[in-house]
């Protein structure tokens, strides 16, 4: 709990707030201690969806799904200031996840956690087995993932471009089975206060560079223009900015490659190959010549080393 950040009060007070950052690096030491792949997707199987407090009731008391969905994308703050939905309509019903203050790249299993929140949410309060038609996560996972694609009931997909779970157009009418518009208005109420009484976080310069460069990694991008640009900032900006807090762009990028070859590297199912180029590294050698600058070890031996222990 120290190396996460919190305290053994934080954890057994149901009251307590805890950063965001602080709980998705709790969850990832936990997980490996267990060891448990999935461990924020098997947290979610049983987790009282009550537990959710004011957020849950708001949304149970809507009339439509689609109307619930769209208080969730105001509300998601009151229960989780760094994780923000955008609930987008068209030709499918959409819930987007972005990552506010808090470096996308570390995570896994808080958004699989509240992936899988969602859907039980979704058939709960529509009395149904509805099942999305799309998941996407931004993280790479390789194996494990059969457990997801069977809950979801569709195929799974990894290292995307954006956290997503749609449903069918047709969703966003279904009427929910404990609708009460007068209990709503009341929540509504108490809701907007609570929204109040949050100052909005404003995201760090560093963990909005990480979050725009880690989709951009895997495509060759992962260059300080196609981030200034992803930003809606000038690359001389960007490089100002970063500056002013005695960082550049090249030492967050190396810093974010190291970190997330290590972690990929714990999945014995990504090949050295691949996860050089989900680094962004042409050639293997490359990649192997950078690993090795960072641990003194080559990543086949890093791998080696973890598989003995």
């Amino acid at each position: 709990m120290r190396t996460a950040g919190l305290t053994a009060s934080q954890i057994q007070d149901r009251q307590a707030r805890v950063n965001a950052a602080s709980e998705i690096t709790f969850l990832n030491l936990v997980a490996d201690a267990l060891p448990d792949e999935l461990l924020g997707f098997h947290l979610a199987e049983a987790f009282d969806l009550r537990e959710s407090g004011l957020l849950y009731f708001v949304l149970a008391s809507s009339a439509t799904l689609g109307e619930a969905l769209a208080r969730a994308e105001r509300y998601s703050t009151i229960t989780n200031e760094g994780v923000r939905l955008r609930c987008h309509g068209g030709s499918d019903l959409s819930l987007r996840y972005s990552y506010v203050g808090v470096p996308r790249h570390k995570d896994r299993h808080q958004v699989e956690f509240w992936s899988r929140m969602l859907v039980r949410i979704c058939q709960t309060l529509t009395g149904t087995e509805l099942r999305p038609i799309r998941v996407s996560f931004a993280h790479p996972r390789c194996s494990a993932s059969g457990q997801l694609d069977a809950f979801f009931g569709c195929e799974v997909a990894f290292a995307s471009d954006a956290d997503d779970v749609a449903f069918a157009r047709g969703a966003s009418q279904l009427r929910l089975v404990n609708a009460d518009p007068y209990l709503n208005e009341i929540l509504i109420r108490y809701g907007e206060e609570a929204l109040a009484q949050r100052a909005n976080p404003a995201s760090p310069i560093r963990t909005s560079v990480e979050n725009a460069l880690a989709p951009l990694l895997p495509h060759g991008k992962g260059h300080a223009g196609e981030v200034a640009r992803a930003l809606g900032m000038s690359e001389r900006t960007l490089a100002r900015r970063l500056a002013a807090e005695n960082l550049t762009f090249l030492g967050i990028r190396e810093e974010m490659r190291k970190d997330l070859a290590l972690c990929y590297l714990k999945d014995a199912s990504i090949s050295i190959s691949r996860i050089a180029w989900m680094l962004g590294f042409q050639e293997v050698s490359a990649f192997t010549h950078a690993f090795r600058r960072w641990t003194g070890m080559t990543p086949t031996q890093m791998r080696a080393q973890a598989r003995s222990c």
